[in-house]
């Protein structure tokens, strides 16, 4: 049996579910499954997703992305508020009768919901992966202690989540994705399949930080930038919170080779002060996420409509 696991690219809480997913299956459902893995990107628009990465595999799984009517999907894990983007989603999935499809927009990571799915319906003890799950159900719900902690980035997690985050390395995630089904966290971040690309990413992340610190802009409860100039479409969430601590929201733009980028949060250690649905917003440009945190991605040549955007989305979170 050939299985290909299909999960959100360049993001901890994707890998995280694609190895509590095999793990799962192989402990419950097939044991001498033979597991491939591809990540999916969200583009421009929210366009659907192409209907060629399903072939090729006998199952077919999508965690942590949003779903397809595709009758070659067999199994799908999601959490986000924005899981249904093309027309009809929501009715195919709600008609589907194979008990194999999962959506809760409450959930904090979709790693641990999957787990808890997992344990509830078919009787799998997720317990082997307790790290795992806590330091995913931290990082996609920004559960740290303080902002700093985020930005630090000391703990053996937040080392690989920066890494996974970053790569350009088609190899690189399925290998974690193995590892992080049987080994250590720690032990993970330590091997050279880490610790050798992270040493010029946290140069990087530290450029960043002062990038941030130099172009940002607080007013009336928003820390606002502009990178694109830069050439930044990426960074660390959480640094406008470490220098701002009594901002409501944060939102920037951004630019690199293959997208302009438009990035909204709010302040996970203020939370009773969020207003917005940011998911919300976030659709009306073609883009998704969650209703504390959200993006819209633009083609690379859109860099104007990408600002527009972001003014636009600036004087509404600025009322």
């Amino acid at each position: 049996m050939n299985v290909q696991v299909l999960f959100h690219d360049n993001c901890f809480d994707g890998a995280a579910s694609a190895a509590v997913f095999t793990r799962f299956y192989r402990e419950r459902v097939r044991a001498d499954a033979r597991f491939s893995y591809r990540g999916l990107s969200h583009t421009a628009g929210g366009a659907p997703i192409d209907a060629s990465v399903f072939s090729g595999a006998e199952e077919n799984a999508i965690v942590d992305f949003r779903y397809s009517q595709d009758p070659r999907l067999t199994w799908w894990f999601d959490h986000h508020v924005s899981a249904f983007q093309q027309p009809g989603d929501e009715a195919h999935f709600r008609a589907d009768t194979s008990g194999r499809k999962f959506h809760d927009a409450h959930r904090k990571s979709c790693t641990v919901y999957l787990a808890d799915v997992a344990r509830e319906r078919f009787g799998w003890d997720p317990s082997p992966l307790a790290d795992l799950l806590h330091w995913a159900e931290i990082i996609d719900g920004a559960l740290f202690p303080s902002p700093q902690m985020a930005v630090a980035l000391e703990e053996p997690a937040l080392r690989i989540m920066t890494v996974l985050e970053s790569t350009k390395d088609p190899g690189l995630i399925p290998q974690v994705i193995e590892r992080m089904q049987t080994e250590p966290l720690a032990a993970i971040a330590a091997s050279p399949l880490i610790a050798e690309p992270l040493a010029p990413l946290l140069a990087r992340h530290q450029r960043h930080i002062e990038l941030v610190r130099t172009h940002a802009r607080y007013e009336r409860g928003v820390v606002s930038f502009d990178l694109a100039d830069e050439g930044v479409d990426s960074l660390n969430k959480f640094i406008a919170y470490a220098l701002y601590p009594e901002a409501r929201y944060t939102l920037w733009v951004g630019q690199g080779p293959s997208r302009a980028k438009v990035s909204l949060g709010s302040n996970p250690w203020r939370p009773q002060e969020r207003r917005h649905d940011l998911a919300a917003i976030a659709s009306r440009y073609g883009g998704g996420g969650h209703p504390v945190v959200s993006a819209v991605s633009f083609k690379p040549g859109e860099l104007v409509r990408a600002r527009a955007a972001f003014s636009e989305i600036l004087a509404e979170l600025s009322e």
